[in-house]
């Protein structure tokens, strides 16, 4: 089951609820009315890089969008193979492709301060990538394929095993290495 809906609803939620308006949510994050408009109505899959910046806006964790109705702050455990339903983001703000699928390994952990996923990279043809930045830092392990990460001017290439940490505030894109199909396990930090 794909939750993407789940986020928009529960952006407008949080906004409604903090009595902000989406005028002022774009000024607070630098996004467009229309983005956040089309997000919140989900006509758009976002990126993670602008839910990141809604999230700090609201003064809320990434992991709010993300959290099932309990309230776990105690150990979670995880098993193979049953990381939670997945979500879908896109591979920039503008594009509503489906590049990514992020399955959540601590949405029952509603007291976390990181954010950590397995993800299955799609296969993607598509060479022209949008760089994005947001605070935080992620670290970003290859399990299965070949990825390539823009980061500021530099392009790594990580093999299965490979591993990055890297600043997020830095312009970046994270891809499968010419098109092909990979999986990472990414833990993405982003303070409140």
């Amino acid at each position: 089951m794909d939750n993407t809906n789940i986020i928009g609803e529960k952006i407008q939620s949080l906004r409604i609820a903090k009595e902000i308006s989406i005028q002022e949510l774009a000024e607070r994050t630098g996004l467009a009315e229309e983005q956040i408009s089309r997000i919140e109505t989900n006509v758009d899959i976002p990126s993670l890089a602008p839910l990141i910046k809604i999230a700090r806006a609201l003064g809320v964790r990434l992991g709010t969008f993300l959290d099932d109705v309990t309230d776990e702050s105690g150990a979670v455990i995880c098993r193979k193979g049953k990381s939670d339903t997945s979500i879908s983001f896109s591979n920039n703000a503008i594009d509503a492709r489906q590049h990514m699928c992020y399955h959540s390994l601590s949405r029952s952990k509603t007291d976390r301060h990181m954010e950590p996923f397995i993800v299955d990279i799609l296969p993607d043809q598509n060479s022209q990538f949008n760089l994005s930045a947001h605070e935080g830092e992620e670290f970003i392990m290859v399990l299965e394929g070949t990825v390539e990460i823009n980061y500021g001017k530099n392009t790594y290439r990580l093999e299965k095993g490979d591993t990055i940490y890297y600043d997020s505030i830095i312009p970046h894109h994270v891809h499968a290495f010419q098109g092909q199909a990979a999986q990472i396990l990414a833990v993405i930090y982003t303070p409140i």
